[in-house]
């Protein structure tokens, strides 16, 4: 009598767990961004090579500093995105670009680190999140989440909208789609693969579907994935990860 008092305590403590955690999307971020690197992702400096650019990030006075280099017509460039402030300079020297090219620039920047330092970024203060449930994809349970962000302080693309599928047993998330409205929008879903920690920080790639119908909503991307009628549209690839201490400061 006794062990089967112990095995039903057990079993509710269990589920009260898996209740609290799958209810409350701030616990599932905040599990994910532990298990993906937690306090690293402040304290290092990290550089990638994505599409022949190299990308980099680390904590600076003003907050996060995010940058991107490379050679055009022979020239070095430097973008820096930096307390909200974009500088490009060429061969080491500040160089002024229009307003409407800076906020390109800079959302492209910003895009990129976005995406390889995922969890991390999902507790910035603009973003706001909401409980979708749980559903199964490819036998493995997940919650599901929906991520949007408020006007002010949520960049041009405030609007858009995101939503995350974290495995229930490891808090990773393995899933990730999106719908986006600049250059005539569209939606988006991304499977991860080649996961790999390099100085304690959770790095992946993706494969990069798009819906063959415009009909068709962010949150429905996971039920026509399993369906098989996502195209596949490219391979996300991050190398040359490097992870090292240092700052601007």
């Amino acid at each position: 009598m006794r062990k089967v008092i112990w095995v039903l305590f057990g079993f509710v403590v269990w589920a009260c767990q898996d209740t609290d955690l799958g209810g409350n999307p701030q616990a599932i971020i905040d599990k994910a961004i532990e298990v993906s690197g937690g306090a690293y992702y402040d304290s290092l400096r990290v550089s990638f090579r994505f599409r022949d650019i190299l990308y980099a990030s680390e904590r600076g006075a003003r907050g996060k500093v995010l940058s991107r280099s490379f050679v055009k017509d022979s020239a070095e460039v430097l973008d820096v995105l930096e307390g909200g402030s974009f500088t490009r300079r060429i061969n080491g020297s500040v160089v002024a670009v229009p307003d409407t090219m800076a906020v390109k620039y800079a959302n492209s920047v910003n895009s990129v680190h976005y995406f390889a330092r995922l969890p991390y970024g999902l507790n910035d203060p603009a973003v706001m999140k909401k409980y979708l449930g749980e559903v199964l994809i490819d036998g493995k349970l997940y919650h599901k989440v929906e991520v949007t962000f408020r006007e002010e302080g949520g960049g041009d693309d405030f609007d858009d909208v995101y939503v995350y599928w974290f495995d229930r047993k490891s808090n990773k998330p393995d899933y990730l789609a999106y719908e986006f409205h600049v250059n005539g929008g569209g939606l988006r879903f991304r499977k991860a693969l080649n996961e790999r920690y390099i100085g304690g920080i959770r790095f992946v790639d993706y494969l990069n579907y798009k819906p063959t119908s415009d009909e068709v909503s962010v949150y429905e991307l996971d039920s026509l994935f399993m369906k098989g009628e996502l195209e596949l549209l490219s391979r996300i690839e991050i190398r040359d990860i490097q992870v090292n201490p240092g700052s601007y400061n």
